[in-house]
C-alpha cells in the first residue's frame, strides 16, 4: 500500500467534518481513521491547511460537528469532500432564533 501524503484529522465519530493537515488538492482520497473506523473520503475541492472538508453530505441546517462539539450548521446542503467554511457554514452563538446555542 503506498503511504497517503495527505493528512486529515478527525476525533471523533459523531464529527460530519475533519480538518486537513497539509494543503490537499481536489481529486484526492484522504484516508481517515477515528475510534473504531476507518474510511475513505475523496476531496471535491482544494482543501487548505487548517481547514475543514465534510466526511459524509450534510444537509442543509444539520449542526456541523468538529472534535465531538457543535460548531455552526450548514446553510446549504454540502457534498461529501466538499470545503466547510464560511461559504456554506453559519455560527449559532448568539443567535436568538436558535434556542440552546
Amino acid at each position: 500500500m503506498t503511504e497517503n501524503m495527505h493528512r486529515a484529522v478527525m476525533m471523533k465519530k459523531k464529527d460530519n467534518v475533519a480538518m486537513a493537515l497539509g494543503d490537499i488538492p481536489a481529486g484526492v482520497a484522504v484516508e481517515l481513521r477515528v475510534e473504531d473506523i476507518h474510511f475513505t473520503v475523496t476531496m471535491r475541492d482544494s482543501i487548505a491547511f487548517g481547514h475543514k472538508f465534510a466526511v459524509r453530505p450534510i444537509s442543509i441546517e444539520e449542526d456541523i460537528v468538529k472534535y465531538g462539539e457543535v460548531i455552526g450548521m450548514a446553510n446549504r446542503n454540502i457534498q461529501e469532500g466538499e470545503h466547510v467554511h464560511v461559504h456554506n457554514l453559519d455560527g449559532k452563538r448568539g443567535r436568538g432564533d436558535q434556542h440552546g446555542a
